[in-house]
This record gives C-alpha cells, structure tokens and sequence, in this order.
C-alpha cells in the first residue's frame, strides 16, 4: 500500500480534493468564525483536520483501486 501512496498521480489527486472539500467544510463549519478572523486554537486544529480527512480518503481510495488493478491479469480487449 505504501508503494502507491506517494506516487505524484495519487499526491495531486488527493491534495486537489483535500483543497477543494476541506475549503468547503470549513467555510460551512467555521464561516462567521473565519469571516471575522476570530478563531480559536481549537477552531484552528478543527479546520486543519478538515482537509487532513478528505485528503486520507482520496488517498486510500486511489490507492485500492491502483491495488486492484494490479492484482488481475491486463486484458486489453474487455467484453
């Protein structure tokens, strides 16, 4: 799993993701807070686990399906 989890297709992909998905759950979860520039060390941690998750999913996501495909044999005319 380790193999794949630092190749620059999967690194891009999930940090894409974790930009995009973590911007938007902070904005939902802490807009007033960011908006007035009064957040708390807690807020601070919350909103940086906010994109630490998403870009664990999109990581481990990419990653089993590298897996998968290299677990069965290449078959270059499917159907």
């Amino acid at each position: 799993m380790i193999n794949y989890m630092f190749l620059r297709p999967v690194v891009l992909t999930a940090l894409k993701v974790a930009l995009f998905v973590g911007t938007v759950l902070a904005l939902i979860n802490h807009g007033p807070a960011l908006l007035a520039m009064a957040l708390s060390r807690e807020q601070v941690l919350q909103i940086a686990l906010t994109y630490v998750v998403p870009y664990g999913v999109s990581t481990y996501s990419s990653v089993k399906i590298l897996q998968n495909q290299s677990d069965r044999p290449h078959n270059p005319n499917p159907g």
